[in-house]
């Protein structure tokens, strides 16, 4: 059950796909995948069970003897990296802001559009409008160029006062302080595994707002340099364990 830090409990499924989120490339083989699991107590028939379970949910492909993630979950990695290591430009005060112009939209073309701004870290002010500070240098997918018009302006409002009513940062500040010290606590490698996987999951929420829109004490980037400890240690880990049986 998720708990209010997002922690999960921890399966084989979400070991082999956290593992492999964490490879470039993202493709390991089946004795390697059952180490891993070796790691964290759980049974090779466990290991080989959550395989071909993900191959048929289609997280998973088998290429050349090995087990990778497919197009979609490349996507996440993605997505995941970029949380990790923020691609980010000087900010000169504006904003970008996205107005949806189609007209009769299928229901998935609503629900692929607001994944979409989600995932382009912007904020909805009201239905079909969405804005942000235009501090991040990333494309914009098709789905969004073919619903939405994109305009750049500056509020006449305080900048800080918007943001801090289209985010809640407070309240990703708090738990981003709770995950640090979580990770700095724990002490089992299981423990600790499951914690950096809620990390990256609260990475993935960070607006990634610009220096000036944000409180003196933001954690964000601590929590990175804590995640990036964890994630060091971690490989050597596979390296000595696994990749090097």
């Amino acid at each position: 059950m998720t708990n209010a830090l997002g922690l999960r409990p921890l399966t084989a499924r979400s070991v082999v796909l956290s593992t492999l989120l964490g490879m470039h490339p993202p493709r390991l083989r089946t004795r390697h995948l059952v180490r891993v699991g070796e790691l964290f107590g759980i049974a090779e028939g466990t290991v080989r069970v959550a395989l071909s379970r993900m191959v048929a949910a289609g997280d998973l492909a088998q290429v050349d003897g090995h087990y990778q993630l497919t197009e979609r979950l490349l996507g996440r990695q993605r997505r995941q990296d970029e949380s990790r290591s923020p691609r980010t430009r000087p900010w000169d005060g504006t904003w970008e802001i996205a107005v949806v112009t189609a007209d009769r939209r299928p229901a998935a073309d609503r629900a692929a559009l607001r994944q979409a701004m989600s995932e382009l870290r912007l904020a909805e002010i009201r239905e079909g409008a969405w804005l942000r500070p235009a501090n991040l240098a990333r494309p914009r997918p098709e789905i969004v160029a073919r619903q939405c018009a994109f305009l750049t302006g500056r509020p006449e409002q305080d900048p800080v006062t918007l943001a801090g009513a289209l985010w809640d940062l407070t309240g990703w500040a708090d738990t981003a302080r709770a995950l640090r010290a979580a990770l700095d606590e724990a002490d089992a490698m299981a423990e600790r595994f499951t914690v950096a996987a809620a990390v990256l999951r609260h990475l993935l929420a960070d607006p990634l707002l610009p220096r000036e829109l944000l409180p003196g004490d933001w954690p964000g980037p601590g929590l990175r340099a804590h995640y990036e400890r964890f994630e060091s240690g971690f490989r050597d880990l596979l390296t000595a364990h696994i990749l090097g049986s």
